[in-house]
């Protein structure tokens, strides 16, 4: 069972107070992962941002279950170039920035790929904002357990906003796509971005919130690690494994905003390409074998399923 998640420490502001809580929620996810992997330990490097602040990087690599994965902590300020305020639709170029980006990618390929992020923004002219989501890219798809992962991240958003999961989950849908593949990047889960405090809601509601997100994601994921960890595979579900990282590399370089605000912003690189897999694959023309398992996957890969109701047969 995880343990008991960080409490809020006070702080004379919201920045302070929503740093401090990153940088517990960090140890604790980190405790987690760790605990239910029962081999890996993160290596911690700390690093400085060149115009403000900076971050530790926390990568474990080499474990039970998980061959590569970074829980990423950050806090950095600065200004940024016009041109990236502009890609960025920042209406200040001066800015703070704090956040926690999580990216697993497991030894197996009956174990999801996962992540996660949660984030607080000021730009200077004093607007505030949080943004966040959690999804699952599993490898092959499980029908009972992405049911059972979406049913969770629902109920999380029903008790702070009965609007947020119909809301934030087509926004997942929607983002983690790859329009040059037709294809989603997984199974999706709930993104968020620029919930702007006064207008969304006043700042302790949206706090609580990420809050929420962060521990419905260490909860889910630590229990899907044990769930399929010692299922057996073969060297064809590795090869799809492959497959699937690759297309996992192709929307974090080309399409991740995240990735893009780190790279525009001057960011650590070694920390901004944490996310992509240790080891991914291309081949030209490949094709799926009609009805394989991983032609069903194929079939799950796309905007709009229903995973509160929808089975395959339906749809």
């Amino acid at each position: 069972m995880p343990t008991p998640f960080p409490t809020v420490i006070p702080a004379p502001t919201l920045r302070a107070s929503v740093e401090v809580w990153l940088r517990a929620f960090q140890d604790w996810l980190c405790q987690q992962l760790e605990t239910t992997d029962g081999a890996g330990r993160f290596r911690e490097d700390a690093w400085q941002h060149h115009s403000g602040g900076g971050g530790r990087s926390r990568i474990l690599t080499g474990g039970n279950i998980i061959e590569k994965g970074g829980v990423n902590f950050s806090a950095v300020s600065g200004t940024m170039s016009e041109q990236a305020a502009r890609v960025l639709l920042m209406p200040n170029p001066e800015y703070f920035a704090t956040g926690v980006s999580v990216v697993q990618h497991p030894r197996s390929p009956m174990v999801p790929i996962s992540h996660m992020n949660v984030r607080y923004f000021e730009a200077g002219n004093g607007e505030a904002w949080f943004g966040g989501g959690l999804d699952l890219t599993p490898i092959y798809v499980d029908e009972a357990q992405a049911r059972w992962f979406h049913q969770q991240i629902e109920q999380v958003c029903q008790q702070h906003d009965p609007t947020y999961y119909a809301r934030f989950k087509p926004w997942a849908d929607e983002y983690f796509y790859l329009p040059h593949r037709q294809e989603t990047r997984g199974i999706g889960g709930i993104f968020f971005d620029r919930l702007t405090v006064g207008k969304d809601g006043d700042a302790d509601n949206l706090f609580a919130f990420i809050r929420a997100v962060g521990e419905v994601f260490g909860r889910t994921y630590t229990e899907l690690l044990r769930l399929n960890a010692e299922r057996p595979y073969t060297e064809q579900h590795k090869q799809w494994q492959l497959v699937r990282r690759g297309r996992y590399a192709e929307f974090n370089l080309a399409i991740d905003r995240g990735t893009r605000f780190g790279l525009e912003t001057g960011g650590r690189t070694e920390s901004i390409l944490m996310s992509l897999p240790p080891q991914a694959e291309w081949h030209y023309n490949f094709a799926i074998e009609p009805n394989s398992p991983e032609a069903t996957t194929q079939q799950w890969l796309r905007k709009g399923v229903d995973w509160l109701t929808e089975t395959l047969l339906s749809a």
